[in-house]
Parts: structure tokens; sequence; C-alpha cells
């Protein structure tokens, strides 16, 4: 973290703390301590800056790997299921050169995490500030030097018997197979830096060509449940229903689409709280998405008196392995009222 955003973090704090009698005039609370400062000072940068010391060994790796990871990345990090492969696409050549074939000669049909990574600090910063993905910054540091070397070691960029460690890092980075990938000649990185694309912009009678470029096939198209029922909950939203086929002749127009278009009354009620509650991120009215359908958890328990308490309980303290392997976070936080309505309306929907 630069000083001057440290001065600015310090401020901000500040800000929000000084008390009454404090010796700062016109601002409010109190001067922000360096232990504070430090709580917020946890990035890592590309020369190991902020880097904790700590160790972590692949085989190490690999048990937290498939206790805490797996389930949404795959046993060895290739799974396209819930989220975009990490690992693939490179090779021990391109570990030993420094630049990924696959990114030039576009050979890969998917770009993987490792792929694209110039910097291994980068991949070792964003696990231990955003995994895993139910408990962000609930893994020890140790935890996120041994992932990250069972990570490298899928790749083949460090061997079975490594060590990751805050003094054999800056191995690891010398056999990144991106390394030489980076490029900062551009508006992203410099203000002064080239910009990404160059056009002229039509504002008066701008000619549209009413042609569509481009579809998903129609096996893919509806594999997660109907995009249109995934979008946010609140504010203009566009979507598009996956149900139907893809035009083919003409461009469709995109207008938005209500969620909760053609049901109201309880039914609306209880489709707002299941937006509320993010529920809709995993779960489809009638289609599988990472979690079952609502239909297919209805059927389930279609007859059991005491599916309602089971289920809440389910969602409570968190549940995985009855419909597969992809873990339900836990959610104490929903109210037990509108928790009741939801599973009322699952339940008894026809």
């Amino acid at each position: 973290m630069s000083r001057s955003i440290k001065a600015a973090l310090a401020l901000a704090i500040a800000a929000l703390s000084w008390g009454a009698g404090a010796a700062a005039p016109n601002l409010p609370g109190r001067p922000a301590t360096a232990q504070e400062v430090a709580a917020w000072d946890i990035d890592v940068r590309p020369d190991f800056t902020g880097l904790p010391k700590g160790s972590g060994s692949v085989l190490a790796g690999q048990a937290v790997w498939e206790g805490k990871c797996a389930s949404c990345h795959g046993t060895f990090g290739e799974s396209n299921e819930v989220f975009t492969p990490l690992i693939g696409g490179t090779t021990a050549a391109d570990a030993a050169n420094g630049r990924v074939a696959s990114l030039v000669n576009g050979r890969q049909p998917q770009k993987t995490t490792l792929m694209k990574l110039a910097t291994v600090s980068t991949l070792w910063d964003y696990i231990n500030r955003a995994m895993p993905w139910t408990a962000p910054k609930s893994l020890t540091t140790d935890e996120v030097y041994a992932v990250t070397a069972y990570m490298l070691n899928m790749g083949e960029v460090v061997p079975d018997d490594f060590v990751l460690s805050d003094r054999t890092i800056a191995q690891a980075q010398q056999r990144m197979p991106n390394r030489k990938g980076m490029v900062t000649n551009h508006g992203l990185w410099d203000i002064k830096g080239k910009p990404d694309v160059r056009s002229v912009v039509c504002m008066t009678n701008c000619p549209v060509e009413a042609t569509v470029r481009s579809s998903l096939p129609e096996a893919a198209r509806n594999a997660h449940g109907n995009l249109a029922q995934q979008t946010r909950g609140f504010g203009a939203t566009r979507g598009v229903d996956t149900t139907q086929a893809a035009p083919t002749a003409r461009l469709a127009a995109v207008a938005p689409v209500a969620a909760t278009a053609a049901v109201s009354g309880p039914d609306k009620a209880a489709l707002a709280l299941l937006r509320q509650h993010a529920c809709m991120a995993c779960h489809a009215i009638d289609t599988k998405v990472m979690g079952p359908s609502f239909k297919a958890v209805r059927e389930k328990y279609r007859g059991d008196s005491a599916a309602a308490a089971r289920l809440a309980d389910k969602v409570r303290q968190g549940s995985a392995g009855t419909w597969d392997t992809i873990p339900m976070p836990a959610q104490a936080q929903v109210k037990d009222a509108d928790l009741a309505a939801m599973l009322a309306w699952i339940l008894a929907t026809p």
C-alpha cells in the first residue's frame, strides 16, 4: 500500500473515530492508531511488500483444497461448473519461457486464471482476502501459502515437494508461466498510457446492422436456468429469457425483464424475499442452477409434514450432500418470518 493511500486511510478512519475532547479541531473522533491502519493494510505487492511470514507445502495445500476449494473449482481446478477454470492451458515450457504460448496462438478455448496471471503475489493476495467463497478471510496464513503452492503445482510451476513461504515465493515467481506477459503502456496502468481502443463515436443517425453476431449453442443456452430470473431484484434490470429459442434472423430487442412478471400477491412477495436474501443466485424456480430448483425441492418433500422445519435448519446451519457436493452456506441472518414465508411458498407452489 502506498504512503498516500495509507495517509488517506488513516484520515478516513480518523474522521469516523475522533471523540469528544480530542485535539483535532473541526473533525469528530481521534487519529487512527497504527494497529487500526495495519488491520486494513493487508495487500501484497508484486515485490512481496506486505507478505507475512509463514509457509505451506503442496501436500498441505491439497488437503485445504479438497476441504474448502474443490466444491466450487473442481478437484484439479479445471471445473467449469460453478466458476471458470483456474488451472489449465499452461505447460512446463511456459514456466521456463515466462510467456503462455496458448495466449499467443489462440489454441486454448478458454483462458484460465493461471494462464493470465503474471505475479504470484496477486494469487496469494486474492486467496487471502476473498477465499473461500463462503467464508472470506477465514484461512490462516499458512493455509494461504499451502493452497497457493498446490495451485502452482497443478499448473506445473513448482514440484510436488515444494514448500511455499515468504522466503521461497520469489523462486515461484521466477517460474510463473505468464510472468513476461504483463504490459504497462496502457491507460489502465498509467494515465498517460495509450487507450485500449480507438474509434470515432457516432452520435447522430447512427446505422445499425440488424444481424446476430454471436449466440450460445441451444444445448448450453438454458443449462444453468433462465437468465431472466437471475438478475438483481431491484432497479432497471436487463436479461433474456433463455427458455425460449435464440433469435436467428434479426437482433432481438433486449427489454427489461421483470423477474416477477406474471405473478402477483403472495407469489410476488415470496419471490421478492428469495431475491432479497440472494436465494435466486443459486436456485431457480424450475431449473437447476448451482443448487436444485424450487420445483425439485417441492417434489422431494411432497407430503412430508416436517419438511419446513428440516429445511429451515438446513438454511440456518448450511448444508451439503443432499443434492450434490456444492455446499449451501449458512444463512443465520434471515428473519424467521421471511424464512417461513419463503419455505411455505416453495413447498406449496403447484
